[in-house]
């Protein structure tokens, strides 16, 4: 009995110190930087946007301590990997083929996409209606893989970052570009010379392509990271954070159904 009773004190012993060892204080978490209004580097060189605004409440809800690593979009996922961040708060959709690589949070926000391009230009948006344009889309993400899938007479140029694809569609060098439509209102048509464009084509968010929203990727089996991350989701929105959040850059729900 007594060789029992010493066997259940190491054993409770050793599970809190292995709970007390999972215990999360730090979180590297990568960002993108290079789209608004999501995220942008000031000319001060400091991270802003709404995806930073929100990383930075969810560690304040999970009494974390964080760290934003700045990443080239393409790369975000083998970066994820290659463990150079814990998470990725960068807007990035919740999609099946993601989930076959990473992990997911519920859902920060969900919005709708459509293209645009310069005024009285008059486009034909069925599957073959495009033959021919030449559509800007951002390399490896949801945007791509629409265009690509539904598009595919059409001639796809890839950009690294949004901001290429919009200095080529002033420049006459795409006749369309595809993104989420405030960051289309915020990266093109809100600035000078947007008024030149307009959005164009149908609403499109069909869960195919672009996923269940978006959500904050994790690598897989990181369930204790995840639930700590879907609690401060729950709480940011609760307590009022995400709305004062979502206030400073949209002027509608941005959370979506």
């Amino acid at each position: 009995m007594k060789k029992l009773f010493i066997f259940l004190t190491i054993a409770l012993s050793s599970l809190a110190l292995t709970s007390h060892a999972k215990e999360l204080t730090n979180m590297r978490i990568g960002v993108e930087g290079a789209y608004p209004p999501y995220s942008w580097i000031t000319p001060e060189g400091e991270m802003a946007g709404f995806d930073i605004d929100i990383a930075n409440a969810l560690c304040d809800a999970m009494q974390v301590k964080c760290k934003l690593v700045a990443q080239d979009w393409d790369g975000m996922i083998p970066a994820l990997l290659a463990r150079k961040f814990d998470a990725v708060v960068a807007s990035m959709s919740i999609t099946q083929e993601r989930k076959l690589k990473v992990d997911f949070t519920n859902k920060y926000y969900q919005v709708s996409s459509r293209f645009v391009a310069k005024k009285d230009q008059q486009f034909d948006f069925s599957t073959t209606g495009l033959a021919g344009k030449n559509i800007g889309v951002q390399r490896a993400s949801t945007h791509d893989k629409y265009v690509s899938d539904n598009y595919n007479d059409a001639n796809i140029k890839r950009y690294g970052s949004q901001d290429e694809a919009f200095l080529d569609l002033k420049a006459g060098r795409v006749d369309l570009v595809i993104n989420n439509i405030p960051a289309l209102k915020k990266g093109l048509l809100e600035k000078e010379g947007g008024d030149q464009f307009n959005l164009v084509g149908p609403q499109v968010s069909d869960k195919q392509w672009f996923g269940e929203g978006v959500g904050i990727a994790l690598r897989k089996n990181s369930d204790d990271m995840k639930a700590k991350l879907n609690n401060a989701i729950n709480t940011i929105r609760d307590n009022g954070q995400y709305k004062k959040i979502q206030d400073k850059y949209f002027d509608f729900d941005i959370y979506g159904q």
